[in-house]
């Protein structure tokens, strides 16, 4: 038997380095305050077209020596501020020293291979941050933003962007990272890059594929889709994987066929989310099919539900409604009247678009009745988004596509009322819902307190959605700049980047 090139399992590993101290970097800081600094690299992305959310706790962990590379998007910040330097003027190490092969030999031995999830290594904070490529608004945002590796399950108060970064970061909460990277497949590789004989999935790997869907949404309910979207699909990729390999056990297929399907319409909604319809709908189309092959309903209602969301979004309302009753049609024998009053809503929104009122009265008529019923154990789990605030949310959306102002301000503001604030991503979503619809109403005032309470949420929220809402409501703000507290309105959003490509704010 040919040795193993891991190291032994009898030696100790070597303990981490600590970390040194940036000497450099705070020389540089002079005799500013911490936020202060974090202030000026601010200004400073700014005048390069730059989005860092940098703040004082951000300059200490450089100074302490924690974060050993920035990423790309800080690299240009720095070397804008300090023109001649290099990274390593800067105090930085070399992107080559914490990166790839080198890295990884001249660091630490690697880890013994396991078949278990839950033991797989975990990014570190010493390693270099991803730099996420692309085009549009997904990457445009991404490569805006900082994203420290850092572990956040022991639910430490770190910065937005590190919390963005959890996804990719920790235990089971990716299925890449924990049940694949043995295969070569793990942050950016693909499916294809893996070996044609692996062994088969287990129920750890279907366990870690269901993580891995939980933490997206819980990811994007705080801080919106843009920037984790290039981030989760290479899980996806993995996930295919796992169903192409195979499992022992029928009841583990099924599982892997309901995760990686789940999987899909989570990625699908990032790309949506972000503006990257096309991406989204292969997505959707994805999650679909997978249901159709495992002939399994609820995934195919969940397909169906986003497909008509999507539909709407993207100037499709026929499709949209016929989306929406074919999502009925699959989810009625689940015994949910939860989901069916979600499915009901997304029927409303596509009669909205389609201009029928009627249409759309009776959709949400239905859909308030079903609600009504009260959550039930059929209830599907990735509903849990779906409570008062999403109801009210919704129905201020159609109001607001049939041009009744008035009423989707009410039903806005509901929403913002009744949401829990720790779903940041949701909470800005109805304020910037409210806002517009208190523009468009002729509550200028009203309109430009609910923007500027949105911009306020903007450094945890990176959602082109949102965004562009709020471009829309400066723009019927622009002849009510004498308006109290339009002109703040409007100067703080004039100041803010803009998106790579719109994203229709939809009704």
């Amino acid at each position: 038997m040919a040795s193993s090139p891991t190291t032994s399992s009898s030696q100790s590993p070597r303990p981490p380095r600590p970390p040194r101290p940036n000497l450099a970097f705070r020389r540089l800081r002079g005799q500013r305050s911490p936020g202060e600094f974090a202030a000026a690299v601010r200004r400073a992305a700014r005048e390069i077209d730059e989005r860092v959310s940098c703040d004082a706790r951000y300059i200490g962990r450089v100074e302490a020596g924690e974060i050993r590379c920035p990423n790309y998007a800080y690299e240009r910040v720095f070397l804008h501020m300090f023109p001649g330097r290099t990274l390593t003027d800067l105090g930085f190490v070399p992107r080559s020293a914490v990166r790839g092969r080198g890295a990884r030999t001249t660091e630490v031995a690697p880890a013994p291979r396991t078949t278990s999830p839950l033991s797989a290594p975990r990014e570190t904070d010493g390693v270099c941050e991803p730099y996420v490529t692309g085009h549009g608004p997904s990457a445009s945002h991404a490569q805006h933003a900082p994203y420290d590796p850092h572990e956040t399950d022991d639910q430490n108060d770190e910065e937005s962007d590190v919390q963005r970064r959890a996804f990719m970061s920790g235990g089971t909460a990716t299925v890449a990272a924990a049940s694949l990277g043995p295969w070569g497949l793990a942050f950016g590789g693909t499916a294809e890059a893996a070996p044609r004989s692996v062994r088969r999935a287990g129920e750890a790997e279907a366990g870690a594929l269901e993580e891995a869907v939980r933490k997206i949404r819980v990811l994007d309910d705080r801080h919106g889709a843009d920037g984790l979207y290039r981030r989760a699909a290479a899980p996806l990729r993995a996930a295919y994987a796992l169903l192409d390999a195979g499992a022992a056990r029928q009841a583990t297929t099924e599982r892997l066929h309901t995760g990686a399907g789940e999987l899909a319409i989570s990625v699908g909604w990032l790309a949506h989310d972000s503006g990257r319809f096309d991406d989204a709908r292969s997505h959707y189309a994805e999650a679909l099919a997978t249901a159709r092959v495992a002939r399994d309903p609820a995934l195919e209602a969940h397909a169906f539900c986003n497909t008509s969301f999507l539909a709407r979004d993207a100037g499709r309302p026929r499709e949209a409604v016929r989306a929406a009753q074919a999502a009925q049609y699959a989810a009625r024998p689940l015994g949910s009247a939860r989901l069916l009053s979600l499915l009901a809503l997304r029927e409303a929104g596509g009669w909205a678009g389609l201009a029928d009122r009627r249409g759309c009265e009776q959709a949400l008529t239905r859909a308030q009745a079903l609600y009504g019923r009260g959550p039930g154990d059929a209830d599907p789990e990735w509903m849990s988004f779906y409570g008062d605030a999403e109801l009210a949310g919704l129905e201020a959306q159609c109001w607001s596509a049939l041009g009744d102002w008035q009423r989707a301000a009410h039903q806005a503001r509901r929403a913002t009322r009744l949401q829990d604030p720790h779903f940041t991503r949701n909470l800005a979503l109805y304020t910037a819902e409210l806002a517009d619809d208190l523009a468009r109403a002729g509550h200028p005032d009203e309109a430009a307190a609910a923007g500027l309470r949105v911009l306020d949420l903007l450094d945890e929220v990176q959602s082109s959605r949102v965004q562009t809402m709020l471009a829309g409501t400066a723009r019927v703000l622009l002849p009510h700049r004498r308006a109290s507290g339009v002109s703040d309105f409007l100067e703080r959003h004039g100041a803010l980047p803009r998106p790579a490509r719109a994203v229709p704010a939809g009704p």
